[in-house]
């Protein structure tokens, strides 16, 4: 299986690029500086110079893409657009590191963890920005997509205890009632989607059993 991970210098990148590579996929990453991730071949290009021969052949496209301060928030649908733009009518599957504020909190799917009353206001605009890009993406009917939200405690430095939780579209508690995942076991449940999933067109969510 031939994989590419964009932006794979960040820091959800450089952990599911070394699950990846641990398992003997064939990883490609997608940087536009040097390469620091554990992938063994190197696309040279900012994402948004991709193109289709950029990406043709690759079975899986892990969109591993972040944005943080308020100029720059906008770009999780501009990037994610032109992902789609370029993968548009092709069988390469297009996976997405995505955001737990838009998960549903009600079985009505009308309220979401971002408008809860203790979701702290310094990540609102980012978790604004990336439910748009969500919403833009179910629009594609042309590209194989699956959006992948973690736990609503996402944890860069957490250990990898190589078990989790897949749920859906609402926000999922394990056995202790706690919404939490690390990078490293979120990594393990991204490849495991680029391997086995088929959640084709759909937002599925991670987390820590």
């Amino acid at each position: 299986m031939k994989i590419a991970v964009v932006c794979a210098n960040g820091k959800a990148g450089k952990r599911i690029v070394k699950e990846a590579v641990g398992r003997g996929l064939d990883v490609t990453a997608v940087v536009r500086e040097e390469n620091h991730s554990a992938a063994p071949k190197v696309i040279q290009k900012d994402l948004f110079d991709l193109t289709s021969h950029d990406l043709t052949g690759f079975d899986v496209v892990i969109d591993a893409f972040g944005a943080w301060t308020e100029e720059t928030l906008p770009l999780h649908s501009t990037s994610l657009g032109h992902l789609c733009d370029v993968l548009s009518g092709t069988d390469t599957r297009l996976l997405v590191v995505g955001g737990a504020g838009s998960l549903y909190v009600n079985p009505e799917h009308t309220v979401q963890v971002a408008d809860g009353p203790d979701f702290p206001d310094i990540f609102k605009p980012l978790a604004a920005a990336m439910a748009k890009a969500l919403e833009e993406l179910r629009k594609r009917r042309d590209v194989k997509w699956t959006y992948i939200s973690p736990a609503g405690d996402f944890q860069a430095e957490g250990e990898r205890t190589g078990q989790y939780i897949l749920g859906g579209e609402e926000l999922t508690l394990n056995d202790r009632g706690e919404s939490v995942i690390s990078y490293a076991d979120y990594a393990i449940a991204m490849v495991d989607e680029a391997v086995d999933g088929g959640h084709i067109q759909q937002r599925i969510s991670v987390v820590q059993k």
